[in-house]
């Protein structure tokens, strides 16, 4: 794929003229695969992990489409409607449609909730041609008759596996229903759950389906390790012990809870670390002025919950560092893919206390392999851990150790039947 570029793909001149102004010669292996498709009017399923390039595998084929000026005459109908499941993510995908637009006479806006609607409504009533949009408010305003949307000819389902984590399917489903028959239309997933398959089946004709990476599966590119702490203050040891490393110049922290976001946020500032913190109870204003110091530099760690772990596309991120780790294994993936983007490599540290060692299995499960364990298990906590260890020091050469003892199944059997779980419990909920 490397001797394809973008002129090869059939995109106009104005597209391919900003493409080369932001030094974009090169497309990614889904924009290969689906920009010609859907030049020629295709639906497309495609299942891509995160990085890869599916805005532009979208953005730029409606740009294509839409490239001549249209008439006043109903304009205040748009003809492409992008959703998406966030602010954060609908904002980039924006910002990204701006860019490839700029040598364009296309109008756009984006519509989300979380602030005031009167500049969304001001820019609707101007008219536009794209439509970039959180579920929510486009019910909203589409209910109060701001959006006509049975002009659309071109409808793009972004994240759709996020849609259906967040609750957003039902709400999708609603908006189908508003729009025309006979659409050109697109789902994007990283994963492809039974639900979104339906989803699939009930939105698309005949798609092309496209798939450039195993799903959910992270990029090869990103080294990938995991600190035992001990319960307590481990963690926080070990934020000073690896921020003690220059190299850690850009990173993405993430916990599970908006209460350790913000804590986390602290301790860092007052280990002379610049963060800030992201997360859903954070104003829209707030949430975009944490995203702008990050991006322009003037924090080292940006501090988020899920919330950030798709869809966020910010250039230069050298480190991910789960804090807290997830309790669904895939959102790992999604977590750690905000590094090694764009051809980048990129480094995924995790911190994994006695009372997320089952989090920790379940997401070697889903990798298929072991994370490299850095350091020593904490002394008396070497049972869960010991076989993921061994095979650890083993790929590095060092000795393997371990009780092979611990991992018979009665051992588990008989503590369980002393302690009936309690200890477990309390641990988690200290960090919950």
């Amino acid at each position: 794929m490397t001797s394809v570029k973008f002129s090869d793909l059939g995109l106009a001149d104005p597209i391919l003229s900003a493409l080369r102004a932001r030094n974009h010669l090169t497309p990614t292996p889904i924009q290969v695969e689906a920009i010609p498709s859907l030049i020629k009017g295709r639906d497309v399923l495609g299942i891509a992990q995160t990085g890869t390039g599916k805005t532009g595998a979208f953005a730029l084929p409606v740009l294509h489409k839409f490239r001549h000026p249209r008439s006043k005459e109903n304009i205040r109908r748009p003809l492409a409607l992008v959703l998406a499941p966030t602010r954060e993510l609908a904002i980039q995908i924006g910002d990204e449609v701006g860019a490839y637009a700029a040598k364009m006479k296309l109008r756009h806006t984006v519509i989300f909730g979380g602030v005031r609607e009167n500049r969304q409504i001001s820019a609707l009533k101007r008219g536009l041609d794209v439509l970039i949009a959180t579920p929510g408010r486009l019910l909203d305003l589409h209910s109060r008759r701001f959006v006509d949307l049975s002009g659309i000819e071109y409808f793009v389902l972004d994240e759709a596996d996020r849609m259906l984590d967040m609750g957003f399917v039902r709400d999708v489903r609603k908006i189908l229903a508003c729009l025309p028959t006979g659409r050109q239309s697109l789902l994007f997933s990283a994963t492809m759950p039974r639900e979104i398959a339906r989803l699939a089946d009930e939105m698309l004709r005949d798609p092309l389906r496209i798939e450039v990476a195993p799903q959910a599966t992270p990029v090869d590119s990103i080294e990938q390790s995991v600190f035992h702490v001990a319960a307590g203050g481990g963690k926080t040891d070990a934020l000073r012990d690896v921020f003690a490393d220059p190299a850690l110049s850009r990173v993405i922290l993430f916990t599970r809870t908006k209460h350790r976001a913000n804590r986390v946020a602290d301790q860092l500032d007052k280990m002379g670390v610049p963060a800030a913190a992201i997360h859903g109870n954070k104003s829209q204003s707030a949430r975009q002025k944490a995203l702008r110091r990050f991006s322009a530099g003037n924090c080292r760690v940006l501090v988020a919950t899920d919330i950030a772990a798709r869809g966020l596309d910010i250039e230069g991120v050298t480190h991910v560092i789960n804090y807290e780790l997830p309790n669904e294994p895939e959102n790992y993936v999604h977590r750690i893919g905000r590094t090694a983007r764009a051809g980048a490599s990129g480094v995924a540290i995790a911190f994994c206390d006695p009372s997320e060692r089952k989090y920790l299995r379940d997401i070697e499960r889903l990798l298929k392999m072991p994370l490299t364990v850095v350091g020593d298990v904490p002394k008396g906590e070497e049972r869960a851990p010991a076989r993921k260890q061994a095979r650890g020091a083993k790929d590095r050469g060092g000795k393997t150790g371990g009780n092979d003892q611990s991992h018979k199944p009665g051992n588990g059997r008989k503590r369980r039947r002393r302690g009936r779980g309690k200890p477990s419990n309390r641990k988690q909920t200290k960090i919950a």
